[in-house]
């Protein structure tokens, strides 16, 4: 196999200027020669993860996208308000590779990872939106016999996201979990293990479609936030569950002080004396998404025992080891056909992400219209 290896292939790069234009193109690599431990994959399945996207596009503004030129030399550009630049000045004049996942068939390898050739992996490493990939082997994670690519590509961010979710409840002692836009991929997966594992998981969307498709895969708490008894229908779920950690995709708005304030009412049910300083439960939001790019808003009738913060992925897999990490990586590639199914709008190319009417459509993020690229379809 290692005699078909193109010399070169595609990747796909992010570049803002600073004077605020944000130029999106198609760039042809070297295809590097693999070291002892590396690998060479062909990278069939990527997915436009939120991260992905926030990288991909930075604060531009898409609205303003136009595309010029054809084929390898397509290039999207948007502008990007002063204001705006002064949050990103690290990254200007960079053109920066994006795609932190995806999945494909190894074909070159260095003399320790020899035994990996013509396998299907799954990767992590950022570059993705790549043709070719070349990455360390321990990087890579065999799936399955009869497991596609597509099926592998989302192995990574959503899958450990999910399980890391589950595993911080349990390190800091609480025993249920909320979890906003809930519907998506992987809030789905966040239910799956829950339901899975027997943990008491209270769910909070943004409208009925997306409650139904919650209630398909068996959820059993579930707050409709675009119904006017949201606050009493989530205080309930608490009640219920004892839910005292919350992790929050949306970030700006109100949304995490009202689950601090319904988490204070919940614990108050059974209070036997008044507090001028609330309840002694300690109330926790991780905020890990940006849904609503506007400010966090908190008001203040939740207490004092109460914490919110931000919530990465890479920080919590260097805190609890390589040992923990390979446990969980080993509990996804096994399950990827059912707890960490993902789900596609559709399947595009390299050259598609780069058309306005493309980039409008999986830019939404919304529920149901998570895009999947193959950098090597025509």
């Amino acid at each position: 196999m290692n005699a078909n290896v193109a010399d070169t292939g595609l990747q796909l790069q992010s570049l803002i200027t600073k004077d605020g234009e944000l130029r999106v193109s198609l760039t042809r690599m070297k295809v590097p020669e693999p070291k002892d431990n590396d690998v060479v994959v062909r990278v069939d399945a990527t997915p436009l993860n939120p991260s992905d996207i926030g990288l991909l596009f930075g604060p531009a503004d898409m609205a303003a996208a136009t595309s010029s030129g054809t084929g390898d030399g397509t290039v999207l550009t948007a502008p990007v308000s002063k204001e705006a630049l002064r949050g990103i000045a690290g990254r200007l004049d960079q053109a920066l590779p994006v795609g932190n996942e995806g999945a494909g068939t190894v074909i070159k390898a260095g003399a320790s990872a020899n035994a990996l050739i013509g396998k299907t992996v799954s990767m992590i490493g950022g570059g993705m939106y790549a043709q070719y990939r070349c990455l360390r082997a321990s990087d890579c994670q065999v799936l399955p016999e009869g497991t596609s690519p597509a099926d592998g590509a989302s192995w990574f961010v959503n899958p450990m996201t999910a399980l890391a979710m589950t595993e911080t409840m349990r390190r800091e002692g609480h025993k249920a979990l909320v979890h906003t836009a809930a519907a998506s991929n992987l809030g789905q997966m966040l239910n799956k293990i829950c339901l899975k594992d027997g943990i008491d998981l209270v769910n909070v969307v943004r409208s009925t479609q997306q409650e139904s498709i919650l209630r398909a895969i068996g959820a059993n708490h579930v707050g409709d936030s675009s119904k006017p008894q949201f606050l009493d229908d989530l205080t309930e779920a608490l009640t219920a569950t004892g839910a005292t950690i919350a992790f929050d995709a949306i970030g700006g708005g109100k949304l995490a002080g009202q689950i601090l304030s319904c988490m204070e009412a919940a614990a108050n049910r059974n209070a036997k004396s008044y507090s001028r300083y609330g309840s002694t439960v300690h109330k926790q939001v991780y905020i890990y998404g940006r849904l609503n790019l506007g400010p966090t808003e908190l008001g203040r009738d939740f207490g004092m025992a109460w914490a919110v913060g931000g919530f990465l992925l890479t920080p919590f897999l260097l805190k609890v080891g390589a040992v923990e990490v390979q446990k969980l990586r080993a509990r996804v590639a096994s399950e990827l056909k059912s707890t960490f199914a993902s789900h596609y709008a559709k399947v595009i190319s390299l050259h598609e992400t780069l058309q306005p009417a493309v980039v409008a459509a999986y830019n939404k993020r919304a529920t149901g219209a998570k895009y999947l690229i193959n950098p090597n379809k025509v």
